[in-house]
């Protein structure tokens, strides 16, 4: 944890870093973006999160820098999570709503 107290995540940098990652083994894209209180509300939670589902990949989208990926991709609500595994798709947890950690461990182990 930073400073701030946000969890510390790989933050998604560039298109190009998007369809690499998605390409490779399981990683999950968690869109959010500052001014969202519900996605200030599972940072404290998210290391945990990522420490109980190691075998996952995290990575940080801002919302607001990819707004086009988001669109493309469906995602209209935040926070949410996108799931692939070597280029495909495997799960997303797409919604408005707030998320709870058990929400969010359930959608992971369901993947």
């Amino acid at each position: 944890m930073n400073s701030e107290g946000a969890f510390i995540v790989e933050e998604l940098k560039s298109m190009e870093e998007f369809n690499t990652l998605k390409n490779s083994s399981k990683v999950v894209f968690m869109f959010s973006a500052d001014w969202c209180g519900d996605c200030r509300f599972i940072e404290p939670i998210m290391p945990e999160i990522e420490q109980e589902n190691d075998d996952f990949k995290f990575v940080h989208v801002d919302r607001d820098a990819f707004i086009d990926l988001c669109a493309e991709l469906a995602i209209f609500g935040i926070p949410s999570f996108l799931a692939y595994e070597e280029g495909e798709e495997i799960g997303r947890f797409v919604s408005k709503d707030r998320k709870t950690k058990e929400e969010i461990n359930d959608f992971l182990a369901a993947l």
